[in-house]
């Protein structure tokens, strides 16, 4: 960095101020994610504790209780996925179990059971499987709703019912939810 010479004449009554470049702070691992590449198979069990894009291929089981799962729009996973939010724009089957949200995009595909207490399915998503909103306040007497979803012209009247039954339901514009009530 270039320093401007001073004489006496013009040397300034303050001091220098501090270089203004702030060196930036280590990541946190809540800003790491690692990251499986189009043309990786993998097959086992993937976890970790960062969050994981996956625009490849998974056979096995997926845990990353404290972090995100996305997969991409070239990914495709045929296992269960355990984590904190999960973000679909692939393909996955198998069934998922997320401790804060499981969003649906709408190129996403998912095929299996999932338990979430926060769930947004996107119009154009497909969705087959049952679906448990759980409240993390109703651990006991959590409600249960199988749902299968599909593109559609107009959302449904399930969705206000579930909703007035303490139930979180998003939909977006387009979406249809058929659901049983299993009580």
């Amino acid at each position: 960095m270039l320093q401007p010479t001073q004489n006496s004449a013009n040397a300034p009554k303050y001091s220098p101020s501090p270089n203004p470049y702030t060196p930036p702070k280590n990541a946190t691992s809540s800003m790491e994610q690692a990251t499986i590449g189009r043309s990786v198979v993998i097959k086992g069990e993937v976890s970790g504790a960062e969050a994981l894009y996956v625009d490849g291929r998974i056979e096995g089981t997926v845990n990353f209780a404290d972090s995100r799962v996305t997969v991409g729009r070239s990914g495709v996973v045929v296992a269960n996925i355990s984590a904190k939010e999960v973000v679909i724009m692939g393909t996955v089957t198998g069934n998922i179990h997320c401790t804060d949200r499981l969003d649906i995009r709408s190129e996403g595909s998912l095929t299996g059971d999932v338990v979430t207490p926060r769930i947004c399915v996107e119009d154009g998503a497909v969705l087959k499987g049952a679906v448990e909103v759980r409240a993390e306040h109703q651990n006991e007497k959590a409600q249960s709703k199988s749902v299968e979803a599909v593109k559609s012209a107009e959302p449904p009247k399930a969705a206000a019912a579930a909703a007035g039954a303490g139930t979180s339901v998003a939909l977006a514009h387009g979406s249809k939810v058929m659901y049983n009530e299993s009580n």
